[in-house]
């Protein structure tokens, strides 16, 4: 499973695949489109950028660093219930408000965008417009003299 995904990703990176299935299929981009380029400016020390990119940049990225970590560290101590401390209680309902916040902005950004704000949505390219820059349909060219009358010219 591990290989197939590998294999997918590699295909996705070494061509130019629309990435994003929703924005690909449905033509509208979603929520959080533009995030993971937000995402690689912000690292690249281009803030601004990143901002322009998606203005959530720094509250989203943020939280999935944090249930990544908490994932991993779940996956490091081993798989099994645990006792949790009252820290990490506190830390899951924290995770837990901080997802339906991060939704709600997401939506309502993903909303305004539409309206025009934030630099109003981001263009995206759909699996149709894909195919149609990428692969030449066939055509068959037929020459006919000019003295030949066909059925369809009559």
């Amino acid at each position: 499973m591990v290989a197939l995904l590998g294999v997918v990703l590699l295909a996705i990176a070494f061509t130019d695949l629309p990435i994003c299935p929703a924005a690909a299929t449905f033509g509208v981009p979603c929520p959080g489109c533009g995030l993971t380029r937000a995402t690689v400016a912000a690292l690249h020390g281009h803030p601004l950028d990143a901002l322009r990119l998606h203005p959530l940049v720094f509250v989203i990225t943020p939280f999935f660093g944090v249930v990544a970590a908490r994932g991993l560290l779940a996956f490091v101590r081993g798989a099994g219930p645990r006792p949790q401390s009252r820290l990490g209680r506190a830390l899951d309902r924290l995770i837990g408000v901080w997802a339906l916040a991060g939704t709600a902005l997401l939506i309502g950004v993903w909303a305004a965008r539409f309206a025009g704000y934030f630099g109003g949505p981001v263009p995206v390219e759909t699996f149709r417009d894909w195919m149609s820059s990428h692969v030449e349909p066939e055509v068959h060219h037929v020459s006919v003299p000019n003295d030949v009358v066909l059925p369809l010219d009559r």
